[in-house]
């Protein structure tokens, strides 16, 4: 492939685009039934559900983001918000956009951070459309954001152009396995063609790692502690937390103490995985989720 760092499988669906007051944004849409609504984190995109996607198809309507995070294949307006608040905001403006009613939000890694964000930030607007809230192995309000060995970032991000040398170390495979990249992240290998489009895109156009940038350096502990705090607090929203026990990143003991916190909550540990749990165990994610939302 002649760009590999825009490619998407064809797993996710039909490829299609919002235009939003912040600029365009791309998701993907596959299947028919009670909707889900798929997000991702830092230096990933909608790929990150391709093969969740494929399992739930038959039963859900999945509909996957590519959120502006350093992965993406269109970047934002220059001028647009990708704050944490920012961020949350896109994932509000999809749900109310694609009028979506009774859906079930999902993320992964700081996709689960930002849509936490989503739910405590537009309450009046998303809690009429949002019926189940999905987290694996994200942010909680015990985790730093972002977590080591990724809190250099937002200072690095802070020159778009020395965040754009450090990602330009992407290009090589053998840097991608470190733990400060992905090595964390994916416990099995990743299909070349997935983690090109991970890796390469911020180091390969200028307006997706001036988005990047802006999203890392504006990242903090607070909203996301805020969030859940709110969410606590609030009690009401079935949830479900899908972790790697393994998982070096988000501890398994932060998301046990989160799940006896929420007043209507469950979790499911996944063996065999670290954070990129949709990646590492794709099956047993989606099942989990099945039962979940169905």
């Amino acid at each position: 492939m002649s760009e590999p760092h825009r490619w998407r499988s064809e797993l996710l669906g039909e490829p299609l685009s919002l235009e939003l007051v912040s600029g365009t944004l791309d998701y993907f849409e596959r299947g028919v039934g009670p909707a889900l609504l798929f997000s991702h984190g830092w230096l990933a995109n909608a790929n990150l559900w391709r093969k969740v996607v494929d399992v739930l198809c038959d039963e859900f309507r999945c509909l996957a983001l590519d959120l502006p995070l350093g992965s993406h294949r269109t970047s934002m307006d220059a001028d647009a918000d990708l704050s944490p608040a920012g961020v949350a905001g896109l994932i509000a403006a999809a749900a109310e956009r694609l009028n979506l009613d009774g859906v079930t939000l999902v993320g992964n890694d700081s996709g689960g951070a930002y849509s936490q964000i989503a739910l405590a930030q537009h309450g009046e607007s998303l809690g009429e459309r949002v019926s189940r809230l999905v987290l694996t192995s994200c942010e909680t309000p015990y985790d730093e954001w972002p977590p080591e060995p990724f809190d250099g970032l937002p200072e690095a991000a802070r020159d778009p152009q020395a965040l754009g040398q450090l990602l330009s170390a992407l290009e090589n495979p053998a840097v991608r396995a470190l733990p400060v990249a992905y090595g964390l992240l994916a416990k099995h290998p990743l299909e070349a063609e997935a983690f090109h489009s991970y890796a390469l895109p911020a180091s390969r156009d200028e307006g997706v790692l001036r988005d990047v940038a802006k999203a890392m350096a504006s990242a903090s502990t607070a909203p996301v502690r805020a969030a859940g705090e709110h969410l606590i607090a609030d009690g009401s929203l079935p949830t479900l937390l899908i972790w790697s026990n393994e998982d070096e990143v988000f501890p398994l003991a932060h998301a046990e103490r989160y799940a006896a916190a929420l007043q209507n909550a469950s979790l499911v540990q996944i063996e065999d995985s670290f954070s990129f749990t949709p990646e590492d165990q794709p099956t047993a994610v989606a099942a989990a989720i099945s039962s979940f939302a169905a």
